[in-house]
């Protein structure tokens, strides 16, 4: 009896047979895929999974050069905030690191101009008319003081309060027989140092020791060739800086040891 085969074109093959005016159902032979067709499913396979990977790394690539990108942002804003001399931080942090760092200097360098407290347990500095502060830090010893017309030796040491303590001069720089540093010798009343250091020292007694704070207009703002001079290019250029800026304070700090006068 004949029999009536029918191939659906499916993903399964299977065939329709009509036989005994009743439906019987067996899968047709389904010859295997050809060798090249294997191939490239195989390949298209290992394409996908080469895609994958680079896509991936890609990724990968992408998170690193953002984060590169924004640590360099950071490092070039960082750097232009320095030079700058800006701030990028918020006040209040700024605020607190700028405490900080008033709390380790020196209590001359906090304040400015003519306010310059003693440190906790000190004599507060003595003010003088014309401006000039001073304080004993050693009193000294014998019954002579010094007085305007007289001429001292001293060692001293100069330095700037509006660049934290900056020194522009020391007369332990001079010592060229490596005998001990020269003394600075001046006579006072005849100009040859800043009225304010003249001043400071008048009233001190043989080995003593004290600190001076002279306001900018009996400094270098009016007299810069007035000892004590500079005794190098780069302390000079330090005064300078502080000096010739109208914007900055040109207040000195002078500590003066009073070896001898007469």
């Amino acid at each position: 009896m004949m029999s009536l085969v029918i191939i659906l074109l499916v993903p399964c093959t299977f065939g329709f047979v009509l036989q005994n005016n009743s439906i019987r159902i067996r899968q047709v032979y389904q010859p295997p895929a050809p060798l090249w067709l294997s191939h490239r499913s195989s390949t298209l396979e290992q394409y996908q999974e080469h895609d994958d990977e680079e896509t991936t790394l890609s990724t990968k690539q992408l998170v690193t050069a953002s984060d590169m990108t924004t640590k360099r942002s950071k490092f070039i804003r960082d750097a232009v905030a320095v030079t700058l001399g800006l701030s990028l931080l918020p006040s209040s942090v700024h605020a607190a690191d700028l405490q900080q760092q008033q709390q380790q200097q020196p209590k001359e360098f906090v304040d400015l101009g003519t306010q310059a407290p003693a440190p906790q347990g000190e004599k507060e500095f003595v003010q003088l008319s014309n401006g000039v502060k001073f304080k004993d830090m050693r009193p000294g010893s014998g019954e002579e003081v010094v007085k305007a017309d007289s001429q001292v030796m001293i060692q001293v040491s100069g330095r700037l309060l509006n660049l934290n303590g900056v020194s522009f001069y020391n007369t332990k720089n001079n010592n060229p027989d490596g005998f001990g540093a020269v003394p600075l010798t001046i006579r006072l009343g005849q100009g040859e140092a800043v009225p304010g250091l003249e001043a400071g020292v008048i009233g001190m007694k043989k080995g003593g020791i004290r600190r001076i704070i002279v306001p900018p207009d009996l400094a270098y703002s009016k007299y810069p060739n007035l000892e004590p001079r500079p005794m190098t290019a780069n302390d000079q250029r330090a005064l300078d800086s502080v000096v010739k800026n109208p914007r900055r304070d040109a207040t000195i700090l002078f500590d003066v040891a009073l070896e001898r006068f007469k």
